[in-house]
């Protein structure tokens, strides 16, 4: 006896749809107002004209909090920021990587031991600086990869 399995005839067209949506961009948090970003390299070098107020920022995912999605670590250029969302308000796929646009404020933040070792076990154990950059961001926008 063979059995024979049945699989839907689905478009071509249709099935390069969904792969595009899939790579495509996702967004979480509050969509991102109008504006271009500042690749976050550029505004580390300059950031007395960066800090303290709302500007997007872009730059490459290196880092997602592995327990629960709550922050990433933007790289471009050398320099990186870790990206909070907001009071944990939103959170993105913990296996997010690519480029990435988020809306939010950069700081600089002086880490305790016990806030540095924290933030080191949910990142892959990888090492964190006892002071480091920050964005606290309330919308985030994910471009393709992993997103």
């Amino acid at each position: 006896m063979r059995l024979s399995l049945a699989l839907p005839s689905i478009p071509l067209a249709a099935l390069f749809a969904l792969t595009a949506h899939a790579a495509g961009p996702a967004s979480y948090g509050k969509p991102l107002p109008a504006g271009t970003a500042t690749p976050i390299s550029q505004a580390i070098g300059d950031f007395d004209a960066h800090a303290g107020k709302p500007a997007r920022f872009s730059g490459r995912i290196t880092q997602v909090c592995q327990a629960k999605g709550c922050w990433m670590v933007l790289e471009d250029d050398g320099r990186s920021a870790r990206v909070m969302f907001g009071d944990h308000a939103f959170a993105i796929p913990k296996d997010s990587t690519g480029q990435a646009e988020v809306h939010g404020v950069l700081s600089r933040k002086a880490l305790t031991p016990a806030q540095a070792k924290h933030l080191e076990e949910d990142g892959k154990g990888l090492p964190v600086a006892s002071e480091e950059y920050r964005i606290l961001a309330d919308g985030v926008l994910l471009q393709g990869a992993g997103s």
